[in-house]
């Protein structure tokens, strides 16, 4: 008999820090450390944090101090980002910092990285990152993985990155996919434009994909799919847990703010205008949700068509309690171990 294909993959959860209304940043924040404890005991592999600026509805501003704090909070679970934005810094800087971070926690710290930059021209002026800094992404990635690598060439040592074997991953926005072939890394992707765009990346990134001699890359392809779902003892109730992140994207999109999250209840007796259902609609298009089973089959379906790897599962609930028990659904799913990571053991990864 075939096996199942959630057995054959790890499980991985990416949260953004998304803030409640009546919550605060500084909840928030406190919310994602608390989580990720209760992530580790329910078996998942890797936690990973994000990056985002300026943007009232996202407190996760500082990825890798974010890290650091969840790192410290837990005990086995892989710790990363997802991811930080390199435009938005040196490379000297960010090998330092995950530098720090691989010295104090061997063998648990991922280093995922992106090339967005700021969402509005006020944040990016701030950053000092203009539009066009995403195009020296590829450069600014090669420099990066120089630092690890104790390349002395301009006088300087990433001290203490230097000879460290920090994991790299490439998050895939725009030209992502084939960065990560070029440079020998894993791609982390998401249906975010439609499945069959993130396919054809896909098919590309693996017929593309070239092994690099540089510290942190990989061997071999290897495809993490990030996915939004949700699993509730109904389908109406998982739908409804997803509602309030896909009513804030549909805020941002139409005011240019990521709001807090309202509760699900209110946003589904809210009125909108044509335009905002269509992006309702969008928003909640690359949404999984079910019961156990129909989520079950939907993300074995999804492992089947992509040949991923791994699943990066994310979902920002506007009731803590909801969203957990999502996730605890979803580790039974997929027969996770209390306390343990999923998959095969693979060194480093």
């Amino acid at each position: 008999m075939a096996a199942d294909p959630l057995s054959t993959v790890r499980l991985s959860v990416l949260d953004r820090s998304l803030v409640r209304r009546g919550e605060g940043a500084d909840g928030a924040l406190r919310a994602t450390v608390r989580f990720a404890r209760e992530i580790e005991a329910l078996g998942y592999h890797r936690f990973w944090v994000a990056e985002h600026h300026g943007v009232p509805g996202v407190a996760g501003a500082a990825p890798t101090v974010l890290a650091a704090a969840v790192a410290s909070a837990t005990t086995r679970i892989r710790v990363g980002t997802g991811g930080v934005m390199l435009p938005n810094h040196r490379p000297l800087v960010v090998a330092e910092q995950f530098g720090v971070l691989a010295s104090l926690f061997p063998g648990r710290i991922d280093m995922g990285l992106g090339r967005s930059v700021g969402f509005t021209g006020a944040v990016r002026r701030a950053l000092g990152a203009q539009k066009d800094a995403a195009e020296r992404f590829g450069t600014d990635l090669a420099e990066l993985l120089e630092w690890f690598s104790g390349d002395h060439s301009r006088g300087v040592a990433a001290v203490p990155a230097e000879g460290l074997r920090v994991p790299v991953f490439l998050l895939a926005t725009g030209a992502g996919a084939a960065l990560a072939a070029e440079h020998g890394l894993p791609l982390v992707i998401a249906p975010a434009r439609g499945e069959e765009r993130m396919l054809r990346a896909i098919d590309g990134y693996r017929a593309a994909f070239r092994p690099s001699a540089l510290p942190g890359t990989s061997p071999e392809p290897r495809v993490i799919v990030s996915v939004n779902a949700a699993v509730g003892a109904t389908a109406e109730e998982a739908a409804l847990t997803q509602l309030p992140e896909a009513w804030a994207t549909v805020v941002s999109r139409v005011r240019g703010v990521f709001p807090p999250l309202e509760p699900p209840e209110e946003v589904a007796a809210r009125e909108m205008t044509e335009r905002e259902r269509t992006l309702l609609a969008e928003a909640r298009s690359a949404q999984v949700h079910g019961t156990e089973e129909e989520v079950a089959a939907a993300l074995a379906a999804l492992v089947v068509r992509t040949g991923a790897d791994e699943l990066l599962l994310t979902l920002s609930a506007h009731d803590h309690g909801r969203r957990l028990d999502s996730y605890r659904r979803l580790a039974r799913l997929a027969g996770l171990a209390p306390g343990a990571g999923t998959g095969p053991s693979r060194p480093g990864r």
